[in-house]
């Protein structure tokens, strides 16, 4: 018996490979095991290679691994492409009709599970596109589950479409199921323990994590043009806008959308605009005026590999540098960057208190990865959230009777906020320099006090900002840093390396920027051996710890070619 399987799908795109992978994770994870989805295809309107890899584990688990232990192949290119990635003892299931494996191109012991997919869809008179329901059964025979599994998943997937589309589906999953039980039931390598402790959890991507942290975070307002790989977030927002009470608007453009979601916000209302690169490359002007305004503004930006439109449906972590120097002129911005599901929603949340309370741009800095992949979280994480704070915001009975909307004199660069019907408190959202009430000016004493001003909330925000958080060995021999969804495939790695008896500490920045230049400095200087892990070229991470503590991290792990790191490379790339 095992306690992780990893598992993939791979076909042509159109024949519901994704979907597959979707229905496996509900299936497990209702049942008290954890699991995780990642999705791989072309930036193609039609066609291509689609795959997903699948996790599923007795125990918590951090990440995918790159082994696969189960190749489900729809079609002869999955079998070209992933035999790679297979390890002595691993099945390959495949459909005869479709592709023809050579056994000396396999790891030895490799089991060849032929299963006529295409004859049993025939049989049953249902249509090619449901090979993949029949691979679904197979895998859950495969792993020693019982089919009861599928059949709840079977049925809340297809509620909508009647009674006759379910039968027709759990009937075509039994047929795979019973296939694998009649021909090959004495296979049970990959029979999976019972879940040690089963609980209820929630299923979901980064993207809806950080949309049902934004919307326990009091967001009201979203313009957002859709665009890979935040587009999740815009389905949750559209699908239940009117029982939330939100507004979800889809701009002509990301132009459109900064300013808007600016406009809502003057108004008093918690507002966001969420993107990847290339869209937020047309939104910096939009973020300068936020700047300016002082207005409260959280972006999510979603990365993916560059420059220009570079590959659309795949990971990168190559922006962060670009996020912290975006914008003409200079001003505060904080970046908030999750490396899991829990922090997608818990930063989500905090994103729009911080915002409101300093005034400012708040980033949430995801990646494709991250974003699109499919996760399991225990329902707590979700239960409690917080009251949403509002700062330095007046009513009629706190306004001051000379009430100065940018007001110079607070200490920390913060002044009181009000919004329209506030009885006193009218002032002018002007993106021109402007004096204490909003009024145009040019005159260089009032420019240099107002840049003073915006500029003293960065010292006021590096006072607050919390410390990375560190998980492994107090007394490690080898420390990784990372920001995001690199955090993962680390502590995945740290588990193999702990196995193998060398003591290990991951550093990891969820709170990218601004940073405390002196405890930074502290914290690294003493630690034995330092490796940068990034998903980008150049280090980024690494160079902004340079800039703001002069600490130089000379080991770095780097990868750039669109795919995730998995724990097994980030070992391989260590030299000891």
């Amino acid at each position: 018996m095992k306690n992780f399987v990893t598992w993939k799908i791979g076909g042509e795109a159109g024949f519901g490979i994704i979907s597959a992978g979707s229905m496996l994770v509900k299936a497990f994870s209702r049942r008290g095991f954890y699991t995780t989805a990642s999705n791989e295809y072309p930036s193609l309107i039609r066609g291509g290679h689609n795959v997903i890899t699948v996790g599923v584990g007795t125990l918590p688990f951090h990440s995918l691994h790159k082994t696969l232990d189960i190749l489900i192949a729809l079609n002869s290119e999955t079998v070209e492409i992933h035999t790679n990635e297979l390890h002595e003892g691993s099945y390959v299931v495949f459909d005869p009709k479709d592709v023809t494996p050579n056994s000396s191109d396999f790891p030895p012991n490799t089991r060849l599970i032929a299963l006529p997919m295409s004859d049993i869809v025939k049989n049953l008179n249902a249509t090619v596109l449901m090979r993949n329901t029949v691979a679904l059964g197979a895998t859950i025979a495969l792993l020693g589950a019982d089919f009861s599994i599928l059949t709840d998943v079977i049925e809340t997937q297809f509620k909508k479409k009647g009674k006759t589309i379910i039968d027709e589906n759990i009937a075509v999953a039994q047929a795979g199921y019973d296939g694998i039980k009649k021909t090959y039931g004495s296979l049970n390598g990959w029979y999976l323990d019972a879940p040690k402790q089963p609980f209820g959890k929630l299923v979901m991507n980064g993207s809806e994590a950080v949309g049902v942290g934004a919307l326990d975070g009091g967001m009201k307002f979203a313009a957002i043009y859709p665009m890979t790989p935040i587009n999740s977030l815009i389905t949750l927002f559209t699908d239940h806008k009117k029982e939330l009470g939100i507004t979800y608007i889809q701009p002509e453009d990301e132009i459109a959308g900064i300013n808007m979601a600016i406009g809502a916000s003057i108004a008093g209302v918690r507002s966001m605009v969420a993107t990847s690169g290339g869209g937020f490359a047309l939104m910096v002007e939009g973020l300068s005026l936020s700047g300016i305004t002082e207005v409260p503004l959280v972006i999510d930006l979603g990365m993916r590999p560059g420059p220009a439109t570079g590959m659309p449906t795949w990971t990168e972590q190559g922006e962060l540098l670009f996020v912290i120097h975006s914008g003409h002129g200079e001003f505060a911005r904080i970046i908030l960057s999750p490396g899991d599901i829990t922090e997608c929603y818990q930063l989500s949340q905090i994103a729009f208190d911080l915002a409101q309370t300093y005034q400012v741009p708040v980033f949430i800095l995801t990646d494709k990865y991250l974003n699109e992949s499919i996760w399991c979280a225990d329902k707590s994480v979700f239960d409690a959230p917080k009251m949403p704070q509002d700062g330095k915001r007046v009513t009629e009975k706190s306004i001051s009777p000379d009430f100065k909307r940018y007001d110079m004199s607070p200490s920390d660069g913060i002044s009181e906020r009000s919004v329209p019907g506030t009885e006193k408190g009218l002032y002018i959202a002007n993106s021109y320099e402007h004096d204490e009430k909003g009024f145009t000016t040019e005159d260089p004493l009032i420019r240099k006090s107002m840049t003073d001003k915006r500029l003293r909330k960065l010292t006021a925000i590096i006072s607050h900002s919390p410390t990375p958080v560190i998980y492994g060995d107090t007394d490690s021999e080898l420390t990784f840093v990372s920001f995001g969804s690199t955090k993962g495939p680390i502590l995945e790695a740290m588990k193999i390396l702990q196995e193998k008896g060398m003591r290990t500490k991951l550093i990891h920045f969820s709170w990218v920027y601004p940073l405390d230049g002196e405890k930074l400095k502290k914290l690294l200087q003493s630690e034995k051996r330092l490796v940068d892990v990034e998903g980008n070229g150049t280090g980024q991470l690494a160079k902004l710890i340079m800039q703001v503590s002069g600490v130089d991290i000379q080991e770095k792990l780097l990868k750039y070619d669109g795919r995730q790191w998995y724990p097994e490379e980030i070992i391989e790339n260590l030299k000891f």
